[in-house]
């Protein structure tokens, strides 16, 4: 059958063709994973707990508030670099920065910070000021920094939060927390110390005492409006960016695990590595299997003795067993999880193929070339394996799903690679850390259905070329 026929006949099967779509689906994703994530994403991000420092903490997706009608506080984040104002003080120019937002969530915050990257000054620190403007008029100052002046073996012009910015979580500040402590006082009647304003700060700044006068706030909903300064003390003096985060309650399109990690990200980045897995390890494993069968199968004799005593010792090796073993040893690599798949993949091959190569070889055709002077490779590679080709597909595509499942279970049993974030590495993280207890189903369950649904389409390949495999199956032409 010529490869036109045969892609007709697989997209006239609805299998073959949901199967087609769905592998064409996987690879435009997995083309735009690789275009726009680096390719080091598990070691320079993933890994990396300063990336996710400023998202929320095991949170679900965004649409979780539609499917349940919540207001659980979205996650807001607002950078600027750019100062929207400049002002000329006595001390000096003044930089402001406004942020605003409205906030319609029946829930406070999660957590508020400030990150300050990259000051430069030529001889007296600037000075930060970040206030909150309320929807009820009420407005207060919620952090002041000074930025460290010059040491004594120092010279300017002096550079400071470059390399690392300063990072300030304004829930637990002090500071921030003796302003809330005078803002209650003065602005409420309300004395609280401050062990009753600790842990419930976003609280107190987003909402409003209750009826009675004790420590319950109401949440307060409306426009809010983020006001940061820089006091600078000299015309050359600059803010690099500053960075204020209001904390959600959900994140994204899969939520944040425990470290603050984007799992969409996560998922999309395990996609293309499941089909490097899958293919690479189906490829050289049917490859192996199918040479080896179809030399056992045609030579005979001493060499097929030997490749099926071979194979058979091959498949009696406990893989798993061996392969916890080399990770232990070697330590945890990817590839060496696609060396041992590949290494001990080949056998059930080579014993099927084997069995029809020797029915193959007796036939008249064979008979027939051979007697011409055609060689034994040439018979083999140009006139048998063309014969056997549509079971050995077959076989490669039932191959890559049983790769994915083999590397996601390594990783569950914590044997991944941990260099690159996988979907088993994901499911392991999420029940190690007791997410499944919890009710992190947006931890658990999106990536267990990305291996299913990439092993499904695999098997939906497998079932639309067995009517290319066995003519019988096939359909009548309409």
């Amino acid at each position: 059958m010529s490869t036109a026929n045969a892609l007709r006949e697989l997209l006239r099967s609805g299998p073959g063709l949901a199967g087609t779509a769905l592998m064409v689906l996987l690879f435009v994703v997995a083309l735009y994973v690789l275009l726009a994530f680096p390719l080091d994403f598990g070691e320079s991000q993933w890994s990396n707990p300063v990336v996710w420092v400023d998202n929320p903490k095991a949170v679900p997706p965004v649409w979780i508030n539609a499917l349940r009608g919540g207001t659980r506080p979205p996650h807001h984040v607002f950078e600027g670099t750019e100062p929207h104002t400049v002002q000329t003080a006595r001390s000096g120019p003044v930089h402001t920065w406004r942020f605003p937002f409205t906030y319609d969530s029946s829930h406070p915050p999660t957590f508020l910070a400030v990150t300050l990257t990259d000051v430069n000054y030529a001889e007296r620190p600037p000075l930060l000021l970040i206030s909150l403007k309320r929807p009820d008029g009420k407005q207060l100052r919620i952090f002041r920094h000074a930025v460290r002046g010059p040491r004594e073996d120092e010279s300017g012009p002096f550079k400071r939060y470059a390399q690392t910015p300063l990072r300030v979580q304004l829930s637990t500040d002090e500071a921030t927390v003796s302003a809330v402590q005078e803002f209650v006082a003065d602005e409420f009647g309300l004395r609280l110390d401050g062990a009753q304003i600790g842990g419930r700060v976003d609280r107190i700044l987003f909402g409003v005492p209750g009826d009675e006068a004790d420590e319950e706030f109401a949440p307060l909903t409306g426009d809010y409006e983020i006001i940061i300064q820089a006091a600078l003390r000299a015309e050359g003096d600059s803010v690099g960016k500053v960075r204020f985060v209001v904390g959600g309650a959900v994140f994204g399109w899969m939520g944040t695990d425990s470290l603050g990690r984007d799992l969409a990200r996560g998922l999309l980045f395990g996609l293309p590595v499941a089909i490097l897995i899958g293919i690479s390890a189906a490829l050289l494993s049917t490859a192996i299997g199918t040479t080896l069968g179809i030399a056992s199968g045609y030579l005979g004799g001493r060499a097929d003795i030997a490749i099926q005593r071979f194979s058979d010792i091959v498949a009696n090796v406990p893989v798993l067993p061996l392969l916890i073993f080399m990770l232990f040893i070697i330590g945890p690599s990817l590839w060496i999880i696609i060396f041992i798949l590949v290494a001990f993949g080949w056998p059930g091959l080579t014993i099927q193929v084997r069995s029809m190569v020797l029915h193959m070889r007796t036939n008249q055709l064979i008979e027939a070339i051979q007697s011409l002077g055609a060689s034994r490779r040439r018979v083999m590679f140009r006139h048998i394996l063309p014969q056997i080709a549509p079971y050995v597909l077959a076989q490669l595509i039932f191959a890559a799903p049983s790769a994915i499942l083999a590397e996601a279970g390594l990783s569950f049993l914590g044997l991944g690679d941990p260099s690159i974030p996988t979907w088993g590495q994901i499911l392991e993280t999420g029940f190690r850390t007791g997410g499944i207890y919890v009710g992190y189903w947006w931890w658990i369950v999106p990536p267990g259905l990305c291996i299913v649904l990439t092993a499904l389409t695999f098997m939906l390949l497998a079932l639309g070329i067995e009517p290319i495999v066995n003519p019988r199956l096939r359909q009548p032409a309409q």
